[in-house]
């Protein structure tokens, strides 16, 4: 039988391979990154509620605000995820120039009239609404894509196997000039991320050691010119004191972290439970579902309950790495390694300052803080990484 110029057998042999390209894509999916980052932001999603449920003055009297704002977020976050693997990593390769010229473009503008301060730091464009977005997150990706662009090309042209000088400055210049303007904001926290992103990046692209203990000395050098040339704003200088002497200002400075060291030891082994902290029903802790989320899990969840976050922010790094190591080409191997390496230097850092062995930087913790601008980065992450996978010839 002949239907529209095939038959009936064509037709279902054409209806029984879209249908087996579908299963292999679900086959080749990483489920264990997937169910991490799943329900990191569901636990994320519980604890936001948690800290802003009483927040009258944040909320305006809707205590499920920030809940159904941190949901929508989230479902954002899996879509974007959705559509790069559906893309592929590959054929955003093509638009990494137009991706990371945006990028700059809108660091650029957040230092113009049409840039916003929020807690000292002007990181901010203001969309109207109520909705803020943060282009530092978007650069962070954007730098990533575009140093990985460069030296596999380059590594891949010349048939090399580490960059020579002039491509690692040239690659170093990608990173170095969103960097400044980030800093300008100033935001510290973020140019932190966009230096160790630089160095791993760098470092899966098989540069040298001398290259690498190089830059760490020029970056000590760099915070030093920095503090020196008053670049920072009084409050920063006094976030780094308070870390280096907790006891300095304990009611000023050093309110932030006494408190989050409160509230996450009165947690003890398995928590207060969930929505029934003290510290967090008290809003002592300040940005509690941003920058402190991790310690409404320590108060609440107990040593128990915040381990868990650790071992499941560990098995999303850990399947990223494996995804790195399994990549048939330079290029998906650079991009894993940069993305592992963000993820993991900023949750270390934001867990770190909650527990007082990093000084306070305002970064979110990934897939767990409150904020569009971060859940929308991170997922790409995940999308990248998935789209890494789907595409490698070999399993992980």
């Amino acid at each position: 039988m002949t239907v529209r110029g095939y038959t009936t057998t064509e037709r279902e042999r054409s209806l029984w391979a879209v249908i087996s390209d579908r299963s292999s894509l679900v086959r080749r999916l990483d489920w264990p990154l997937i169910g991490a980052a799943v329900a990191l932001t569901f636990v994320g999603t519980l604890l936001v509620y948690s800290a802003t449920r009483h927040r009258t003055d944040l909320t305006g009297g809707d205590p499920h605000f920030f809940l159904l704002r941190h949901t929508l977020n989230a479902c954002i976050g899996l879509g974007l995820a959705a559509l790069l693997v559906w893309l592929g990593h590959r054929r955003l390769r093509n638009a990494v120039p137009a991706l990371y010229g945006v990028s700059l473009l809108l660091s650029l503008l957040v230092l113009s009239p049409l840039g916003s301060t929020v807690n000292g730091s002007r990181s901010w464009l203001q969309l109207g609404a109520g909705f803020a977005f943060q282009p530092s997150e978007l650069v962070k990706i954007g730098v990533i894509l575009a140093m990985a662009t460069l030296l596999s090309a380059t590594l891949e042209s010349d048939g090399r196997q580490r960059p020579d000088a002039r491509t690692v400055l040239q690659a170093l210049l990608l990173a170095v000039v969103p960097a400044i303007l980030i800093l300008l904001t100033p935001d510290v926290g973020q140019t932190m991320v966009i230096a160790a992103i630089a160095l791993g990046v760098l470092l899966a692209a098989g540069v040298g050691r001398g290259w690498l203990f190089g830059l760490v000395g020029l970056g000590v050098a760099g915070a030093l010119a920095v503090w020196q040339l008053g670049v920072l704003d009084d409050y920063q200088i006094d976030r780094f004191a308070a870390f280096a002497n907790p006891k300095l200002d304990p009611a000023g400075v050093g309110y932030n972290t006494n408190q989050a060291r409160i509230a996450i030891g009165s947690g003890g082994l398995s928590g207060q439970g969930l929505f029934h902290g003290s510290q967090t029903t008290g809003q002592f802790v300040p940005e509690q579902h941003t920058d402190f989320i991790f310690t409404v899990a320590g108060e609440e969840l107990g040593f128990v309950g915040a381990g868990a976050i650790v071992v499941l922010l560990g098995v999303v790094l850990w399947r990223a790495c494996r995804i790195a190591a399994a990549s048939p080409e330079l290029y998906g191997t650079i991009v894993a390694a940069g993305l592992v390496v963000w993820i993991a230097f900023q949750s270390f850092q934001n867990i770190g300052m909650a527990l007082g062995i990093m000084p306070v930087t305002g970064l979110p913790l990934p897939f767990l803080s409150y904020g569009g601008s971060s859940m929308f980065a991170v997922w790409i992450a995940v999308g990248l990484l998935l789209a890494i996978r789907v595409r490698a010839r070999g399993g992980v």
